[in-house]
């Protein structure tokens, strides 16, 4: 017993010493050593492995899952069941089952996640703009690859990108796919690493691949003409602000304002919501409705409830008697997710390492990658070319004696030694011995070997084709184009997601009906601004002007008339002629400048009318280039005293014309030429800040310094300065046609 208890002291002994030293150790090791032996590889992971996509766009969960379907023959095959693709991915993802079944979730059609989905769905996916719409198991749906992954895989099968094992060495997967548009840009994706977050918004995939091939023809094209803005599945409309979305392009940092479209129906009395921000789900918006209803902030609503159905997403709202609809979705658009905000943050995987890239800088990366994969295509059909190219000229030295070849094969008594007797004998190497001893009895003739050998010529013609094609990186960056192109064509769609211009500075309108009636208006040369009624008009004498200062343009309209003026800030100023207190002949008038808030040292250019804003607006440019832009683009549903960005400020502006039909314009240089042109020879945008066309061809030095509709520009020789194709440089011009005339504007 004694004994026993010995063995146990000293026992308890070894332990107490044992975890004294362990507690030693602990105690001595510093919690950066910790951190960095512990935590950095599982941090590295998250980023590298999981949750940062890379140029190809995808993340490696959606790049296992597309190619496992791909190699099921997914792609032109029929759909299989999704618990059978799910079983197969887990050969590449070993993070089970219900992972990989969310991942093909958001990649299918069915889900509305995408703008360009991946997966074409049967079944009950879910929806993305719904919190509580629960996906179907996977035992349920079907799924099978969309043709659009035919752009993805094609070249997969030509060395164009890396493959490395899987995570047990049992097969081999691809480090990146090959797309061959930008998907980066075109599939949205949002990933939360270690340290760092991902959350890169959609863009329509045709203004993608156009942008894409604008940016390879000239690296300083105009992103934002081309591509205005993100596009999103759920639709919506964007509340764009030329400052925010040039900054996102810049930075890859910023957010995105969007909110919901709506429609009033007169029938019902009610409203139906049916598209929403990709920020936001239906239960959310329903939720926060019904907080303000119980807290008596809303009282215009009697009921609100969810019809979405087969045909897509419906929110109704039940309006009681005498609410105004427009009035009451301002209230709701500012107090629930109905407007909701994308932040943005382009970060992308480079070369293995996270960086934060814009629109413009991604589109450079992916173009860099692109080309590297093109040219290892090429060099991978060049080889094939050239392998089967040996082999035939191999087979051409048969044709020198094909009894010679027949001799030595009967008269080999063992067969390995075949292949060696035949390379003495023609002096050909060992793989063209070997394509030789397995050709059939039957194929050794003469007519089977001359139709071979003809393709000698042009495999080398052909190889020397793509030998050029590699030391051209402007060749291989026009094949680019042209896939971009075809994939444009081929799979592109309009827009979902509207674009709502004139964002900036809203201010609401809560005043009284406008008293309306009619006024003639008068606005002088230096920016003075006179509104007359027609009984004070008949009694008054003549106009006074400031001294210097002369009648630029009279417009007779009514008090409720908007007005819009433009400025040399590349601003323009709204206002009503209601404004603007009613005048008399014998004073000067409201000064612009002073009247509308002008920043300081900003100057009148025109003063428009817009009406119905129908029509389109002329801007006229000092380097030659003009901008033809629909009139709407400046419309907005609330009153706004300024937009920002209103033309392009690439160039000071000479001219601004407000146009309800097209007209002949007439340009003139500081070089002593003129033009004349219609603005039908020109398209219109819908965006405020674009460049414009060149029209005008101007020397060096030389400006446009005027433009003035051609009734009004004195000029008599008018074939002499008219042109066809643009652009042009025009005429010298004649003193006959020199005349200037007092331009007077009529709308």
């Amino acid at each position: 017993m004694a004994k026993k208890k010995k063995e146990l002291d000293i026992k308890k002994n070894i332990d107490t010493s044992r975890v004294e030293g362990l507690r030693a150790e602990v105690l001595e090791q510093p919690i950066t050593d910790t951190l960095t032996v512990n935590y950095m590889p599982y941090a590295m992971s998250v980023i590298v492995s999981r949750a940062i996509p890379e140029i190809d766009g995808f993340k490696p969960s959606h790049r296992k899952l597309l190619y496992t379907m791909y190699k099921m023959g997914l792609l032109n095959g029929g759909k299989t069941k999704s618990a059978n693709i799910v079983g197969q991915t887990m050969r590449l993802n070993p993070h089970g089952d219900a992972a990989i079944y969310e991942t093909m979730v958001r990649l299918a059609r069915g889900n509305e996640a995408l703008l360009v989905p991946f997966v074409d769905s049967k079944g009950n996916f879910g929806k993305v703009y719904s919190r509580d719409m629960a996906y179907a198991a996977s035992r349920y749906t079907e799924a099978k690859l969309e043709p659009i992954c035919a752009e993805i895989f094609r070249e997969i099968d030509s060395e164009t990108v890396d493959f490395v094992d899987n995570y047990d060495s049992t097969m081999k997967e691809p480090v990146l796919l090959p797309t061959s548009f930008p998907n980066v840009l075109v599939s949205a994706n949002m990933g939360i690493a270690v340290g760092m977050a991902s959350n890169i918004c959609s863009f329509n995939l045709r203004e993608v691949c156009k942008a894409t091939a604008a940016w390879i023809k000239n690296p300083d094209c105009d992103l934002l003409e081309i591509m205005p803005a993100p596009d999103f599945s759920t639709g919506g409309e964007i509340l764009y602000h030329p400052q925010d979305m040039a900054e996102v392009y810049r930075t890859g940092r910023g957010s995105i304002k969007l909110r919901a479209r709506w429609r009033y129906v007169k029938e019902g009395n009610l409203i139906e919501i049916y598209e929403i921000p990709y920020t936001t789900t239906t239960e959310a918006i329903i939720d926060k409705v019904s907080e303000l209803i119980k807290a008596g902030k809303i009282r215009e609503i009697s009921d609100m409830r969810d019809e979405t159905d087969l045909s897509g997403l419906k929110l109704t709202i039940d309006l009681k008697r005498g609410v105004e609809p427009e009035k009451l979705m301002q209230k709701l658009m500012k107090a629930t997710p109905l407007c909701d905000s994308f932040g943005c943050n382009f970060n992308l995987l480079i070369a293995g390492m996270p960086k934060v890239l814009g629109v413009r800088e991604i589109i450079e990366e992916w173009t860099a990658w692109r080309t590297d994969c093109v040219r290892r295509r090429v060099y991978f059909q060049k080889q094939k070319k050239a392998e089967k190219l040996h082999l035939l000229k191999g087979l051409k030295r048969i044709l020198l004696d094909i009894d010679k070849a027949i001799r030595i094969i009967r008269e080999t008594e063992s067969e390995a030694e075949v292949v060696p007797n035949l390379m003495i004998g023609f002096g050909i190497d060992k793989i063209q011995a070997e394509y030789v001893a397995e050709i059939k009895l039957r194929n050794i003739n003469k007519e089977y070997i001359l139709k071979r050998t003809e393709e000698v010529d042009s495999l080398e013609e052909e190889i020397e084709q793509l030998e050029e094609l590699l030391k051209s990186e402007k060749k291989i960056r026009n094949i680019i184009v042209k896939e971009l192109d075809a994939i444009a064509e081929k799979y592109g769609k309009d827009r979902k997601t509207g674009i709502i211009f004139g964002g900036e500075e809203a201010e609401e309108d809560e005043a009284e009906p406008i008293p309306d009636y009619p006024v003639t208006v008068f606005v002088s040369k230096e920016g003075y601004f006179k509104k007359i009624t027609p009984q004070s008009l008949r009694m008054s004498g003549e106009q006074k002007f400031k001294e210097g200062d002369s009648l630029k343009f009279s417009l007779e309209t009514t008090n409720a008339a908007e007005i819009m003026v433009f400025t040399d800030k590349f601003q323009v100023y709204k206002a009503r002629c209601a404004d603007f207190d009613d005048s008399k002949a014998s004073v000067l008038g409201d000064y612009l400048p002073g009247k509308l808030g002008f920043d300081e040292g900003e100057n009148v250019i025109d003063v428009c009318f817009p009406g119905d804003y129908s029509g389109n607006v002329l801007f006229v440019f000092e380097n030659g280039k003009v901008a033809k832009v629909e009139l709407s683009a400046y419309q907005t549903k609330s009153n706004r005293r300024k937009l920002t960005g209103a033309y392009s400020d690439r160039s000071p502006l000479k001219a601004v014309f407000l146009l309800k039909e097209d007209a002949q314009i007439a340009l003139y240089s500081t070089e002593g030429r003129a033009l004349i042109f219609s603005t039908a020879q020109l398209v219109p945008k819908t965006t405020r800040a674009t460049q414009g066309v060149a029209v005008m061809s101007l020397k060096r030095k030389a400006l446009l310094h005027r433009a003035a509709l051609l009734g009004q520009s004195g000029i008599v020789n008018v074939s002499r300065y008219r042109t066809r194709s643009l652009p042009a440089a025009g005429a010298v011009l004649k003193d006959e046609d020199a005349e200037e005339k007092q331009i007077v504007m009529e709308l």
